[in-house]
């Protein structure tokens, strides 16, 4: 194996004889450190607007970086490059009916590219690029900067949507969070590396997020637009153009997302729960409750296994029982999903071209590869798993330590683990609850839920690993790809490993789901003080939970209330704490419906390939990392002891306004950049024969994701 790059005119030359690019590449990545450490030093006030300008600039800074060396030292059309290209270059010269048939994907990518070169038939309408492999890859790097964009505001929105759905107070401006995390989603190693080539991942992606913004857009009232219908409608088809499987995002995530957006609308008033002591009697008024829109929709972090069942329960009772609402609300998404059956049947299938390589399989083992996936690139994100141990086991061997702030009682906190199924603290009045309904709502008690849980989630994951490994003969054959050697040192050494990576697999979708929530702290909430967690409600927490029994006939709860509408006052107040405090509204959990329609999509995208392609996992990521909650330090416990006044101090409490997760992310993201980078231009290979002879013509190889 050799380890040296080759350029344009033959010569084998290593990147240190390159002073320019080298000069060039440390003063960009300087002035992009320079330019977040501006953001983060600013005032609370200022840094959340100087966000807005910072991500997408240091976005296009990176990717002319990235495009400038990739170009230079793989001048040549690479890998799938070398179909993409060429069938680019015939769009531009207008030979439209002329198709490579190992494309499988739709030419959404070259139609978008033509549209932006100074050599097509129609003249380009903006006309600021050729058609070479150049100009075609910064095409990509300019999809890069627009995706930025796209996250920031997609994040800036679900802000707004969550703190409206729980107050009814509208967000205005743009939180610090929003851009930072944006600009995390830009430098994520797989968009990134392949914003300096010409793949379709990258702008299949942005598009998606575009559909996803509009969406959040629409759901920004109760009523969306006939414009905002119609571009509903572009967009999915423009995201179908891209790649097949966005029919999944378009569809089953944003359309879904939609539809419970127009049972929530209904906003029933709220009532009194009457004394119910029969199983049937419990059914009977929340099955009503659901059909007039009270859905059970737990922010995440509250939510048990159970929730989750009768979350998805009341939302299909209340579809159902309202069926205009909802179809006024998702029939531009029913038109996409019509267009794209219209699509199967006219090609005779999903994929173009190459289709005895990519048939759609039953693989449920992705669903086991996506989490480790989400916890080694997310790694920064998990900082909470090691800290709040560490902060338990400090207050074990320090009792006696205060901390910071107030402790959520001891009542509250019970109350939130409890969940006081079958439980009131009251003595009086008792009363008798049938057998039935009693025995129904002690086996969903939290020493019942949670073994289950456990149990049925670990047998299922052995049971996807011994039935349904599936292992592509692209893995095996292409050891350009680092799948090839993860494959090779773990699922292919044997039976047993793969049986025992299932402990990996459910330690990581434990933590990447916490993530989710938001909500880490909540195994040590009760014995470590404040962690910084959400802070229990004093509203009944489980009202609409159809197996809540009520043991005191005095005892009133209440379905949840029709959110009041933002004054004036509001308003100021929601700036004037977004100032002071920049993280106060980028803490909240998204819905477990929100999750579940995640997990949903997810599942469809990615269980129906039978390749396991890292590629594949881009879209599920950005979209879960864009609902992760912000997080900050804790008080007390191992910072207790502090002083506020000295470096540290001031670093600790600027961190507790400021998600240190975010900067950690960023040092990652651009570690595995520069690693991946560095492998795929200066250590290129050449495949040989077992006589030694030049496989592939002699070209070089090269390793990438």
């Amino acid at each position: 194996m050799e380890s040296e790059s080759e350029t344009a005119d033959g010569r084998i030359e290593s990147w240190a004889s390159q002073p320019s690019s080298l000069q060039s590449a440390w003063a960009i990545a300087v002035t992009g450190v320079l330019m977040i450490l501006v953001a983060l030093t600013r005032p609370p006030g200022r840094a959340s607007t100087r966000w807005a300008t910072v991500a997408p600039v240091c976005a296009a800074v990176a990717a002319r970086l990235w495009l400038h060396i990739s170009s230079h030292y793989v001048p040549e059309p690479y890998l799938d490059e070398i179909f993409h290209i060429p069938q680019a270059q015939k769009y531009c010269q207008g030979r439209y009916t002329e198709w490579d048939d190992k494309l499988t994907t739709p030419p959404g990518l070259y139609i978008l590219s033509m549209l932006v070169t100074r050599n097509n038939p129609l003249g380009g309408l903006f006309a600021i690029y050729g058609c070479d492999a150049r100009s075609l890859r910064a095409f990509n790097a300019l999809a890069l900067v627009a995706l930025t964009y796209l996250a920031m505001d997609s994040r800036r929105q679900i802000e707004a949507r969550l703190y409206q759905g729980n107050s009814g107070a509208r967000i205005g401006v743009k939180s610090q969070y929003a851009g930072h995390t944006a600009l995390n989603i830009a430098l994520f190693p797989l968009l990134f590396f392949f914003s300096g080539l010409y793949y379709t991942d990258l702008v299949s992606t942005a598009v998606v997020l575009a559909a996803f913004l509009n969406s959040l857009h629409r759901m920004g009232g109760d009523r969306p637009s006939f414009l905002s219908d119609v571009s509903a409608v572009f967009l999915g088809i423009l995201s179908l153009s891209m790649r097949q499987t966005n029919v999944f995002w378009i569809v089953a995530f944003i359309g879904s997302l939609e539809g419970i957006h127009a049972v929530k609308t209904l906003r029933p008033e709220r009532i009194d729960q009457p004394v119910m002591t029969t199983l049937w009697e419990q059914v009977k008024f929340f099955t009503w409750r659901y059909s007039i829109g009270d859905i059970h929709d737990l922010p995440l972090y509250r939510a048990w296994p159970d929730d989750w069942l009768f979350s998805v329960a009341s939302i299909l009772i209340a579809a159902v029982c309202n069926p205009v609402r909802v179809l006024r609300q998702v029939w531009p998404y029913i038109t996409v999903l019509l267009s794209f059956v219209a699509f199967v049947i006219w090609n005779g299938g999903v994929v173009l071209g190459d289709k005895s390589n990519h048939v759609a399989t039953i693989h449920f083992a992705q669903m086991l590869y996506i989490w480790p996936f989400f916890a080694f690139f997310s790694l920064p994100l998990l900082l909470p798993y090691v800290i709040y141990p560490l902060h338990v086991a400090w207050n074990l061997v320090s009792p006696k330590t205060e901390p910071a702030h107030s402790e959520p009682s001891r009542k509250d906190t019970n109350e939130v683990k409890n969940r006081g199924k079958g439980q009131d603290n009251s003595q009086t009045k008792p009363l008798k609850i049938s057998t039935a309904l009693q025995l129904v709502s002690s086996l969903l008690s939290r020493f019942v839920v949670w073994p289950v849980y456990i149990i049925a989630t670990l047998i299922a994951s052995l049971a996807v690993v011994r039935f349904n490994t599936i292992i592509h003969p692209f893995t095996l054959a292409d050891n350009r790809h680092y799948m090839f050697y993860i494959f090779r040192y773990t699922i292919r050494r044997g039976a047993a490993i793969r049986l025992l990576l299932v402990v990996p697999y459910t330690l990581s979708r434990w933590m990447v789901w916490g993530t989710l929530a938001g909500s880490e702290a909540w195994p040590f909430t009760c014995i470590s003080g404040d962690l910084g967690s959400p802070a229990p409600t004093k509203e009944p927490l489980f009202v609409n939970h159809p197996l809540l029994v009520r043991q005191d006939e005095n005892a009133k709860r209440q379905s949840n209330a029709k959110h009041p509408q933002a004054s004036e006052k509001t308003q100021l107040e929601v700036e004037e704490a977004i100032t002071n405090d920049p993280l106060t509204f980028s803490t909240e959990s998204v819905s477990t419906s929100t999750a579940i329609v995640l997990l949903l999509a997810s599942s469809l995208s990615l269980i129906t390939a039978p390749l396991v392609e890292p590629r594949y996992f881009i879209i599920p990521w950005v979209m879960w990392r864009l609902m992760v909650p912000a997080w900050r330090l804790p008080t007390g416990g191992l910072f207790v002891s502090v002083q506020p006044t000295g470096p540290v101090g001031k670093l600790l409490e600027f961190f507790r306004h400021y998600d240190l997760r975010l900067v950690l992310e960023t040092v990652w993201f651009v570690v595995i950049n520069v690693v991946t980078g560095y492998i795929f231009l200066f250590k290129p290979f050449h495949w040989k024969a077992e006589d030694g002879s030049l496989l592939d013509e002699g070209r070089w190889q090269r390793f990438m994701w």
